[in-house]
């Protein structure tokens, strides 16, 4: 249907080496979108995701960032900026997690989080926000978390970071979305990723994990491709500040 096209369309996808950011990259390039991929070790040529966008017809065009790094982030951008000044979509899903319980969460552990998680992600989208708002069109896209609900174990920065998420995705969709410029979230449940390793090794939380979603699976990355391009197309026109749950039903339960 013409209103999922992304013919025309640039999409900047952060995290997209791999997993969740990697599907999002394909799935906007199968839409149309040509692809400017960025992440902190992406190959300048030659990667995984480069190799299928390009196979699809699309262009890619590769940046490596720590996020973690205040400057990295405005050098970046800077050089983004001056090889791409139009950037329709704006996908935030570049993300950390670091775990050890709250009493003994060190400060650097809590920084490095927020600075990937939360920093870096509202400078560019204040950035990159502002030449939307000025033309008056574009499309941000957050990737949230269960964390943006519930507390999780262990996690204190992610949880906080994620929540802060929930909050950015509205506050900036309460001030650009009469401008033209659409911004929401997705909220990952439990996805078969390299963040989940750990737990899908766990036999008992597993197991516990399982018997609470409803749809009886992990989920993949690749069912991150259809709500993307929604977000990202003009079929979600009129939805602003919204996250939406892709959870195998685990909120509902």
């Amino acid at each position: 249907m013409n209103i999922f096209d992304l013919s025309g369309k640039t999409a900047l996808v952060t995290g997209c080496k791999r997993g969740i950011g990697k599907a999002m990259a394909v799935g906007l390039a199968e839409a149309g979108a040509d692809i400017i991929g960025v992440s902190a070790s992406l190959e300048s040529k030659g990667s995984a995701v480069e190799k299928e966008v390009t196979a699809l017809g699309r262009s890619f065009s590769a940046y490596a960032c720590d996020f973690s790094d205040r400057g990295a982030v405005y050098s970046f951008i800077e050089a983004v900026n001056a090889t791409h000044p139009h950037i329709d979509i704006l996908v935030n899903n570049a993300g950390t997690i670091l775990r050890t319980p709250a009493a003994d969460h060190p400060d650097d552990y809590w920084d490095k989080v927020i600075e990937v998680n939360l920093n870096a992600q509202f400078i560019l989208s204040r950035e990159i926000g502002r030449r939307m708002v000025e033309r008056g069109s574009g499309k941000i896209i957050f990737t949230a978390s269960l964390l943006t609900f519930q507390g999780g174990i262990t996690v204190p920065g992610y949880a906080a970071s994620k929540g802060a998420i929930g909050q950015l995705t509205k506050a900036l969709a309460n001030e650009w979305s009469g401008k033209g410029v659409n911004v929401n979230a997705i909220a990952p449940g439990y996805i078969a990723t390299d963040n989940t390793e750990a737990l899908r090794q766990d036999e008992t939380r597993s197991r516990q994990i399982l018997e609470r979603i409803p749809a009886g699976r992990w989920g993949d990355p690749d069912d991150f491709k259809g709500p993307t391009v929604f977000l990202a197309s003009e079929a979600a026109a009129y939805v602003h500040g919204a996250t939406l749950l892709v959870d195998g039903g685990w909120m509902g339960r």
